[in-house]
């Protein structure tokens, strides 16, 4: 007789594409085109082009349980870009919350290499990425637990800087686009075009310096343990690669 299964969780997969779109490009749209009295009005156009990406943080962190501090943070972030917005606060605050969150974030970093459990370990070095019990097993046969341990406290002061250049990008393009009043029109096209532009300016330059940091900590894995990347890749992701490889074979081998 065959027991139940335990109910688990649903797998997060990243979807780039519709966090693009979600986060990015309707609130954009909306803030940006909407906003007018003949459309949705200055205050209805930023309730519903900010509910979009505090919706889908917010199903993000219900629906898979990420109750992690980056995701409140970001969450927290929409929220109180759209209270400034609606209590038509002086437009400064949103440059200085703009710069605020990453530089909590970095802040966070920095002290959590203080703590047992580094920010950096959660984000690269865990094992729904790499096969950790692999590496360390390596590393203390060969002892150097130690070497490998100053080489994450370096990755992790890396890993803050990024949010520091993040933090001085969001203030200055706040401080450039967004010069309007709060709770007008012309404020919400502002934020949209900061939104759309905050991008390829800001988080394609940060996503560039974290593939450097995760090379940067692969490399020292290779150097310590004599693994390739293939081999210390977390067993699922592995059974992935293998799988695509074979798929790719056959299809070659296919008339």
């Amino acid at each position: 007789m065959n027991s139940p299964a335990n109910p688990s969780k649903p797998t997060h997969k990243p979807r780039p594409w519709v966090d693009l779109l979600v986060s990015i490009i309707i609130p954009s749209v909306i803030l940006m085109k909407l906003s007018g009295d003949e459309y949705l009005g200055s205050v209805m156009a930023l309730v519903i082009g900010l509910a979009f990406p505090l919706g889908w943080g917010l199903f993000e962190l219900v629906r898979y349980r990420k109750y992690n501090f980056i995701a409140v943070l970001g969450v927290i972030s929409v929220g109180l870009t759209g209270g400034i917005g609606l209590m038509e606060l002086d437009a400064g605050w949103l440059a200085i919350k703009e710069a605020a969150v990453p530089a909590v974030i970095g802040i966070a970093v920095l002290v959590s290499t203080r703590t047992k459990y580094p920010l950096v370990k959660t984000l690269l070095y865990n094992p729904t990425v790499l096969d950790v019990e692999k590496i360390q097993a390596v590393l203390k046969e060969r002892g150097s637990e130690a070497e490998f341990e100053a080489r994450l406290l370096k990755a992790s002061y890396f890993f803050s800087l990024t949010f520091l250049f993040s933090s001085i990008m969001n203030f200055v393009l706040a401080k450039w686009i967004v010069t309007s009043p709060s709770g007008t029109q012309a404020f919400n096209e502002e934020l949209g075009r900061m939104t759309l532009v905050s991008y390829p300016m800001i988080a394609i330059p940060s996503m560039i310096m974290m593939i450097a940091i995760f090379y940067y900590l692969w490399r020292s894995i290779r150097r310590l343990t004599g693994y390739t990347l293939e081999e210390v890749m977390a067993p699922h992701l592995a059974a992935q690669h293998d799988s695509k490889s074979s798929d790719s074979a056959s299809g070659r081998q296919d008339p």
